[in-house]
């Protein structure tokens, strides 16, 4: 798929991961619909993305009803569908059994709904629509792009929630890249280790160093913009399907 002929749906996409991709989509002339809740970041990453290329869309990835009804408003505003990138979620940190009290059911459903739910949701709508798209080059209609975490194969304590929610997300990439290739549309998954995001700006010095110290391979933190070539890569390589690619440095998280 060419850079410059893809129109995306990026959930997550006015901030952190999601709008560094949708910015390398821009740039190499792409257009993007930006699924997020926050109205006053959507103003502005439309701004700095410019209007003609870019349009946001307050959706909640986790609700049916909304992620189909802002997706057909999308499709209308790219002028038509073949792409979809999932960075949409929430860390849902705790321990199952903390200091007060044991987790409650609800934080971790919470965690599930957002971050493995609301991919799904959003991957089988996106589907939905890319099938009836003329086939390209092999027969491809459309990619869908998720964001797991190294959590999911290697998850801390405390991330109990979080580590089942991107395994979940690791685990649907082979099965429905399988059920949708009849159709064209390939699937796959992202597992970024730690990037610097706004939440890692906020953080101590220390905490920054000590963070960077910890991956091998440049030991520095992952960069958004490398997360976002990452993306673009697989939405032009056909070969790439049902994987997940490990994006850390070759780091492996401690337990603690």
């Amino acid at each position: 798929m060419n850079l410059a002929e893809v129109r995306a749906v990026v959930t997550g996409g006015v901030s952190g991961l999601g709008f560094a991709v949708a910015q390398h989509l821009v740039q190499h002339g792409g257009k993007v619909a930006l699924f997020d809740l926050n109205d006053a970041k959507g103003e502005e990453a439309v701004s700095l993305l410019g209007a003609g290329q870019a349009a946001f869309f307050k959706t909640d990835v986790s609700d049916e009803a909304d992620v189909a009804a802002n997706l057909a408003k999308a499709k209308d505003f790219l002028g038509g569908l073949n792409a979809a990138v999932n960075c949409a979620g929430i860390l849902g940190a705790g321990r199952v059994l903390g200091r007060e009290a044991s987790m409650p059911l609800a934080q971790f459903a919470t965690t599930v709904k957002v971050n493995l739910i609301g991919s799904f949701n959003v991957a089988k709508a996106a589907s939905e629509l890319m099938q009836h798209n003329a086939p390209g080059e092999d027969g491809e209609r459309g990619v869908i792009v998720n964001t797991a975490s190294v959590a999911a194969f290697d998850g801390q304590i405390g991330q109990a929630a979080y580590s089942a929610s991107k395994g979940g997300v690791v685990g649907m990439t082979l099965p429905m890249a399988r059920e949708l290739a009849r159709f064209g549309i390939r699937v796959m998954t992202v597992a970024p280790g730690i990037f610097w995001t706004p939440m890692v700006d906020s953080m101590p010095q220390a905490v920054q160093e000590s963070l960077s110290a910890s991956i091998p391979f440049p030991s520095r933190l992952g960069r958004p913009e490398e997360f976002a070539a990452t993306v673009a890569f697989i939405l032009q390589n056909r070969y790439l399907n049902g994987e997940t690619i490990r994006l850390d440095g070759s780091v492996r998280l401690a337990a603690k």
